[in-house]
């Protein structure tokens, strides 16, 4: 598969977008925050919403409902799940705990962990997403960011005709 890719090697492309979701910044231009501060975080529903946008190059974070599915069980879960694995591993290594203990050990972590990392997570697939599918404009004045906008038709679709009422039913 071969990517449009201007200026810039795929791997250092890549690399730019991933130092940016690691910083929680918009993965095109690297400025704006894809996230509300937590200083502005007043509910669980902004911890883990995204905002619609980035204001200064207009790439749109959430392209579609159920957008972010993926992110949550693959990348969250996953990375959780081997989080936990490494964590019930090194634990099983050096302690000599029973295995209650050792389950209680493990859960309490990777439960914060899951909630801290998913706003990382989200930020993650979004710059992949725009490394292998992006949607942009070729060229242009506005810096080639904001979606295509969908084609318009060449012509005006007909006026369905009006039925007569029949008053007499």
């Amino acid at each position: 598969m071969q990517w449009a890719m201007k200026g810039k090697s795929d791997w250092a492309k890549a690399g730019s977008y991933l130092r940016h979701a690691m910083a929680l910044q918009c993965p095109v231009c690297g400025q704006s925050p894809m996230f509300p501060s937590v200083a502005r975080t007043r509910t669980l529903r902004d911890w883990f919403t995204p905002l619609d946008g980035c204001p200064r190059c207009g790439y749109a974070y959430d392209r579609e409902p159920g957008y972010f599915l993926l992110s949550i069980w693959a990348i969250n879960y996953g990375t959780a799940a081997l989080f936990g694995l490494v964590l019930y591993a090194s634990f099983e290594w050096f302690f000599d705990w029973p295995v209650w203990t050792l389950i209680a050990a493990v859960v309490g972590p990777v439960v914060v962990f899951n909630l801290l990392f998913a706003r990382h997570s989200k930020s993650i697939f979004v710059a992949w997403d725009h490394f292998f599918d992006p949607h942009e404009r070729e060229g242009g004045d506005d810096g080639g960011n904001k979606p295509v906008e969908a084609p318009r038709l060449p012509f005006r679709p007909p006026r369905r005709a009006r039925l007569p009422v029949d008053a007499g039913v």
